[in-house]
């Protein structure tokens, strides 16, 4: 006779479709008006989450929100700037009160603008940093208290930028590698409290702000272009039981665009480096 195989407290259940789900789980999503965090906080309500919602961008925020509501999902939406700390902990406090609880932070807001390093004054620096590496702490540093025992899950979107130079975009990138290290700093002292912490890294992603410039040429070793959706799995894996054991790293959604290091695809079988 077969001895039965010995488990332990730590064992994760028998793996099956299930552990793809959010079913009673609470999220936060910054910066969810419109292209990732919106596709991000939609799935999140789709695969069974509850999903509280922030941005500046009101009426889009709005759409965002019943667009939650229709999936049978609880929401609370607010107006917020992110860079703003006093807003973030009360936003975070609000939803604590309403939901009772943060299972997953999704760290989506942030933004750059194009201009080389030297033509940068103060006042856009201190934005820089403060929407797109402040923001993350805050609003981490709200939510840790009001995840359960059983841990959490903090996502930060960073960006392919993290991971190499970027030319006329040197504070946001700095900023981008900021959160990447941060993130693996935090999943070492968020661990015992089961708390995992991990990134996203897209790139070629259209969202409305990227698509007004024109159509993304696509020179990625996959030969197709990302969808804001394509992050939105790789949210939903991280937030859930299916990434039980995965902390302190980057999921790089980018098309092959990090493993190319420079190499561009210029038509079947032919790759160039300028």
């Amino acid at each position: 006779m077969t001895e039965p195989v010995p488990t332990t407290p730590d064992a994760p259940p028998s793996l099956g479709p299930d552990a793809v789900l959010l079913t009673g789980r609470v999220a936060i999503v910054t910066g969810a008006a419109v292209g990732i965090g919106e596709a991000i906080a939609l799935a999140f309500a789709r695969f069974g989450a509850d999903v509280a919602v922030c941005d500046r961008d009101v009426e889009n925020l709005d759409r965002t929100a019943d667009a939650i509501e229709a999936a049978g999902r609880r929401v609370v939406a607010a107006e917020l700037d992110v860079r703003d700390g006093d807003a973030v902990r009360g936003f975070v406090a609000t939803v604590g009160e309403q939901l009772g609880k943060v299972d997953v932070l999704v760290n989506n807001a942030g933004g750059g603008f194009y201009a080389a390093f030297m033509d940068v004054n103060d006042k856009g620096q201190d934005a820089l940093i403060r929407e797109n590496f402040t923001s993350v702490t805050n609003f981490t540093r709200a939510v840790v208290p009001l995840m359960p025992a059983t841990g959490g899950s903090i996502i930060n979107i960073t960006s392919i930028e993290a991971h190499r130079a970027g030319p006329n975009y040197a504070v946001y990138s700095a900023m981008k590698a900021g959160v990447f290290s941060l993130s693996k700093s935090l999943a070492l002292e968020l661990g015992d409290r089961m708390i995992r912490v991990n990134c996203i890294a897209p790139d070629v992603i259209p969202t409305p702000g990227i698509a007004a410039n024109g159509p993304l040429p696509v020179h990625t070793p996959l030969p197709v272009q990302g969808h804001v959706d394509d992050i939105a799995g790789a949210a939903v894996y991280l937030a859930g039981d299916l990434s039980r054991f995965v902390t302190g790293t980057t999921v790089h959604v980018d098309g092959g665009n990090t493993a190319a290091a420079g190499w561009i695809r210029a038509g079947e079988g032919v790759w160039r480096t300028s």
